[in-house]
């Protein structure tokens, strides 16, 4: 009877993986079946795979605001209050990020007031910790504008000490700074319902009960709300827009502005032409939820249209249940999810007979290929076919660079175990041409590739008042561009292909000094070392080159005395925590395993041993890995977008805790990542045997 292939690996892979501690072949391919079995079980029935998106609280407090704001009583409340009262850290604060060792002043403050408004008395203890964290930390001087605009909309905070983002930017031309497709994909979708709320400065009166007057122990009147002078000169660019943005509280108190009604209208079509098919703004939380209050602000009914679909879209698929709480996500990643799962049963030997439902995936996907023109078309223009994949189901506006190369990656996967000349067949074909010539015109002109948009790069943007927080700036970055040179690779572009040579040149540019590569959408030069090397393989990159060496002997360096590798989202902050900080976690140990095997230097083998032994015994008793740390990035906190060199006195208005940053913590990483590396592993030291 002839073998299986998995069979075939099995055998001629069990000395590689005999081990005194007894770990073999047998038991790997086990892993490997039990995590694929995990994962086909979990499948949806329209034929999508998703893992919860676990952010920081700011999430469900935001809501109770604006729920309250709008005068909603959703009978989901009190779970999600549950939820906030569950992530209370010992000391009283909230954190941006697991085990962070430091709350976070914003999430905390805004946590206290949700609960305050919906009747939490200062006297609780919950609530007393809270409140003697944020005194001890002088919260007053440290909040960010988005946190005062909260307070702003309870009249906590005096609209007139927070910045103007004034509706009338909607009219500056294309060509000129500051206008709105200057801003990144996420800050632009946010900032247009803000800009109506900063010319309106709605005030929802609280009753005295609720005012949280032991936040202000000196009194209201002791406080200092006006904005902090981060000026480093008088000719700073800094200190230039501090005093346009007085000038434009000038004009907010003129009775007469000509252009305000017109600019508010065109805002608010703006809004909701933008608005997505489950009812949410762009696919995550902010501009979904400054939209609400803005439709409410601006007399929109609880049951027009898009306020109702805006308002129920968290009883969708926006909501996850944590114990006896309620969690609201901050985004969802459905596509994502199911391209790297689709891509994880492919690399383990999973085959159509084995595994139909990746059929089912694959008519999912398809499905939904993003055929409009969005704002990506605004610079690129509509010579180019549309086409690409957004991180969410329904987000028609805004395709995703990086889930369409990772899109390409599967696809071609699975072309080559389709059989040829049918149906499903052709539509690939005629997917993977599109999105290859789309991602093609979003090439930047640095060689490099961004997440939203082409060549989003003018720094000046960044320095208006308003943009005291995470990213505003959607630049390309060294990840996004490895997985774009990976997926051309995989379509038979060659590293000489103009695109792609550009590519390699800004990817080698990026590289850091001790052989690692930043990772801008994941924690962080473990996951942008693993994007790189995968790519440089793929790409035919020289295997010997020192580049490469120096890559491999940085991750060598970083493994753990398990196995595993663990790098902590403190090394955005701080540079010795780079690759390391935090125990082994199955994600990080799986992108070191894979970018080891894909420069197949024998030299390192027993690193991925290592690694791989790690991942068997470590797989719990559920056939999946145990992962509470966040290994996922949203923003830095850098503004820029790009990374600072921290090493050479970069500084930043921000520590370990990453006030200006928004972690993620994608559940499912721990799971079709490890087994990607398990698959890999296997058939690597199969062909060495």
């Amino acid at each position: 009877m002839e073998k299986t292939e998995n069979e075939h690996f099995a055998n001629s892979a069990d000395d590689i993986f005999s081990s005194p501690d007894g770990l073999g072949a047998a038991p790997l391919r086990a892993a490997i079946n039990s995590a694929a079995e995990w994962l086909k079980t979990r499948q949806g029935a329209d034929g999508m795979w998703v893992g919860p998106l676990e952010t920081n609280c700011c999430m469900e407090a935001q809501w109770l605001l604006a729920m309250y704001f709008i005068g909603f009583d959703d009978p989901k409340i009190p779970e999600v209050i549950q939820y906030i009262l569950d992530r209370q850290r010992e000391d009283g604060s909230w954190d941006v990020y697991y085990e962070s060792e430091q709350g976070d002043i914003n999430t905390t403050l805004e946590c206290y007031f949700a609960l305050r408004v919906y009747g939490f008395e200062p006297d609780e203890k919950i609530m007393a910790s809270a409140r003697e964290w944020l005194l001890k930390n002088r919260w007053t001087e440290r909040i960010r504008v988005f946190t005062k605009y909260w307070l702003a909309l309870f009249g906590e905070w005096p609209w007139a000490c927070t910045p103007v983002l004034p509706p009338e930017i909607f009219f500056l031309p294309k060509w000129c700074p500051f206008n709105i497709y200057d801003f990144a994909a996420w800050a632009r979708a946010t900032m247009m319902p803000i800009s109506i709320l900063t010319a309106r400065r709605p005030i929802k009166e609280l009753p005295e009960r609720l005012k949280p007057d032991e936040l202000f122990p000196e009194g209201r009147d002791k406080v200092d709300f006006r904005m902090p002078d981060s000026s480093k000169g008088f000719f700073s660019a800094s200190n230039f827009f501090m005093k346009v943005d007085n000038m434009l509280h000038s004009y907010n108190r003129v009775p007469f502005k000509p252009l305000r009604e017109q600019a508010i209208k065109l805002v608010l079509q703006w809004i909701t032409e933008h608005q997505d098919e489950d009812g949410a703004w762009g696919g995550i939380q902010p501009p979904w939820i400054y939209a609400i209050i803005v439709m409410h602000v601006e007399g929109f009914a609880l049951d027009q249209i898009n306020m109702s679909k805006a308002i129920d879209a968290f009883n969708l698929h926006w909501k996850v249940k944590r114990g006896e709480g309620l969690m609201l996500q901050a985004s969802e990643s459905p596509i994502w999810d199911t391209f790297l799962t689709m891509i994880a049963l492919m690399d383990c030997g999973e085959t159509l007979e084995s595994s139909p439902e990746l059929l089912k995936a694959l008519d999912f996907v398809l499905s939904k290929e993003n055929r409009f023109y969005g704002d990506w078309a605004v610079k690129v223009g509509k010579k180019v076919e549309p086409s690409g994949w957004a991180f969410q189901r329904a987000n028609n506006f805004y395709p995703d660079i990086d889930d369409a190369a990772i899109a390409i990656i599967a696809l071609k996967k699975i072309q080559k175990i389709l059989p040829r000349e049918n149906e499903r067949a052709r539509k690939v074909e005629a997917a993977l041409r599109r999105a290859v010539n789309w991602i093609l015109a979003m090439q930047s002109k640095n060689g490099g590739w961004a997440a939203f948009d082409r060549d989003n790069t003018k720094k000046i943007v960044t320095k208006i008042p308003f943009c005291d927080f995470g990213e505003v700036l959607d630049p390309p970055s060294a990840d996004v561009t490895a997985h774009v040179v990976e997926a051309l690779s995989m379509c038979g572009f060659s590293e000489k292909h103009p695109a792609v040579a550009r590519a390699l040149k800004f990817i080698y540019s990026e590289q850091e000094s001790d052989g690692s590569w930043f990772g801008r959408w994941g924690v962080n030069y473990i996951y942008g070392t693993w994007s790189v090397l995968t790519a440089l393989a793929a790409a035919g990159g020289a295997k010997d080159s020192p580049a490469v060496k120096k890559a491999l002997s940085y991750l060598a360096s970083k493994q753990n005395a398990d196995g595993g590798w663990g790098e902590s989202v403190a090394s955005y902050m701080e540079p010795k925590f780079s690759g390391t900080g935090i125990p082994s976690t199955a994600s990080q140990t799986a992108w070191a395993v894979i970018a080891m095997i894909s420069a197949a230097d024998p030299a390192f083998d027993e690193n991925i041993k290592k690694g791989c032994r790690f991942l068997v015994k470590t797989q719990n008793s559920d056939h999946t890995w145990d992962e509470p740390y966040y290994t996922g990035t949203g923003f830095p906190g850098y503004a820029l977008g790009a990374k600072i060199d921290l090493r050479n006195g970069g500084a930043l208005p921000q520590g370990k805790e990453l006030a200006r940053g928004f972690m993620l913590n994608y559940n499912w990483y721990r799971h079709y990542f490890p087994l990607t590396a398990l698959g890999r592993a296997e058939k690597y030291f199969a062909g060495n045997a």
